[in-house]
């Protein structure tokens, strides 16, 4: 019976989250103040879309903590107990803040639909500087997440919260708007529909991913055909089998194969080397695992196991 080689490779490389500390920081901050004096004037002026976009910046102050706590936790070093460390929080954080975000537009729509029997006079005018104000502060925030979004659900699932925000409340400026130029009292409730809605669309996604991440599902950036024939086009390669790919975390690729070698390997090294680049340049694979196999070994795994070495 020939050896087993088993190889693992991990690139040093900068972690996302990590940099986006102070974002977080200054992020929760200027919401926060903002969901306090958008809460206020909409409670003053009976205005079910503030009260409504409120609600929601609240939740998303409650999402950018999620979030920065899910980076943080993935910052953790492994150890004897958890050898991946914490890096799956990222994943879960993204999945808890879709799942809040959801309920809070089902309530909202519930609510804008019985406000909608029943119309209620606001003042246009306040209902206009208070989301414009919002418009600027989301905007903001969501300009020191857009740099990290597409290599990070995590970070994705923030700046997806902020930009949503932004669009939010100039919607709700336009309520205002025509509110003043019309007098339409149904506006205000159906401004809050249209913003539920809006919300739902561009949340689900997000909750769809993480869900999918968190039953170790193959990353939507990877494409396992791809990977598998990238891995037969090695030299020396024979046959691929017991092919897992998954997400460690938000930004983390994780890499297991088995390849069966042809007879007349001279350099493993060279081989693991090519195969581990070539995971890391194609696919941002950064933790590869390689089990190197010679045809007669891979042939007594399969006549044990029936199927494949696993």
């Amino acid at each position: 019976m020939s050896s087993e080689h088993t190889h693992n490779h991990s690139h040093s490389h900068n972690h996302a989250p990590a940099e986006f500390n102070q974002a977080f920081a200054i992020g929760i901050a200027l919401n926060t103040a903002f969901v306090i004096i958008e809460g206020f004037y909409g409670w003053k002026i009976n205005s079910l879309a503030l009260l409504a976009d409120a609600g929601h910046n609240l939740s998303d102050v409650a999402g950018l903590i999620l979030a920065w706590g899910g980076a943080l936790a993935g910052q953790r070093r492994p150890d004897a107990r958890y050898t991946y460390g914490f890096k799956r929080a990222s994943i879960l954080a993204a999945f808890v803040n879709a799942v809040v975000l959801l309920l809070a537009m089902g309530s909202l729509g519930w609510e804008a639909l019985g406000r909608l029997q029943h119309p209620a006079a606001t003042q246009g005018a306040t209902i206009i500087a208070v989301a414009g104000v919002g418009i600027v502060i989301n905007t903001a925030t969501a300009l020191m997440f857009m740099r990290g979004s597409q290599g990070d659900l995590n970070i994705r699932g923030a700046y997806l919260h902020m930009a949503a925000d932004a669009l939010v409340s100039l919607g709700v400026v336009l309520g205002g708007a025509l509110y003043l130029w019309q007098g339409w009292a149904w506006i205000d409730p159906v401004m809050s529909l249209v913003i539920a809605v809006v919300i739902v669309l561009g949340t689900w996604n997000l909750m769809r991913q993480s869900l999918h991440l968190l039953f170790d599902g193959v990353p939507d950036s990877v494409d396992l055909v791809a990977v598998r024939r990238l891995l037969l086009d090695l030299p020396d390669v024979a046959d691929v089998h017991d092919l897992h790919v998954w997400a460690m975390g938000t930004s983390d690729i994780a890499l297991t194969a088995h390849l069966v070698l042809t007879q007349q390997v001279t350099d493993t090294n060279a081989l693991l080397h090519e195969a581990e680049h070539a995971l890391h340049d194609h696919f941002e694979i950064r933790h590869a695992t390689l089990q190197l196999e010679s045809p007669s070994y891979a042939l007594q795994c399969a006549q044990r196991t029936g199927a494949s070495c696993q």
